[in-house]
């Protein structure tokens, strides 16, 4: 048995911000739009009384899968089990992640984006990137493969990282090589 304050906390963090994606999914698939607010009403008490027993552990899962049953069962109780009421039931269970094709997309822009990125560095800093954050190899692995030292992998792999991620963020990209300090001469001249 869930604790009353648990079961609060849970349902304030895990199902209310999914609002708007249950609204969504209830108008989609009930063709009558004054039922969907009590239509969610609805699933929310189903999903609270159930919470009581246990939290689940995929609450965006649960959640839709009560909105599907409850949709069902109310077409059922109506005896109006019609295309006009309950859109393609048998979709519903493959659209329980209505967001997933839009995440394949973003995923999809933002990894074309890394690879735009990295044909950007030099050959160099590409490879040691390449080496340690794609292929996994720690920094003294690197560095016997390429022959060269293990701060030289470290301040590469750091320069090349910053230039990628300035230009996931709509940056240039470049390498930018730490400027040192220039030696003033009398007179505060450089």
């Amino acid at each position: 048995m869930v604790d009353d304050d648990v079961l609060e906390d849970w349902f304030c963090r895990e199902v209310l911000p999914l609002e708007r994606s249950l609204t969504h999914f209830i108008r989609r698939n009930w063709r009558v739009e004054d039922d969907v607010t009590d239509l969610r009403h609805d699933v929310y008490e189903l999903a609270i009384s159930a919470g009581r027993g246990g939290l689940p552990a995929n609450t965006r899962q649960y959640l839709f899968t009560i909105a599907r049953n409850h949709l069902i069962n109310r077409a059922k109780r109506a005896r109006i089990v019609s295309f006009d009421l309950v859109a393609d039931l048998e979709t519903i269970d493959r659209e329980v992640d209505l967001f997933e094709a839009e995440r394949h997309l973003n995923a999809r822009e933002s990894l074309r984006r890394v690879h735009e990125g990295l044909e950007r560095l030099s050959p160099r800093v590409r490879e040691i990137v390449r080496l340690r954050k794609v292929e996994g190899l720690n920094v003294q692995e690197t560095a016997e493969r390429l022959g060269i030292g293990k701060d030289a992998v470290n301040h590469q792999v750091m320069m090349g990282m910053k230039a990628l991620a300035d230009f996931m963020l709509g940056g240039s990209g470049k390498v930018i090589r730490p400027k040192f300090g220039r030696r003033h001469r009398k007179g505060g001249e450089a």
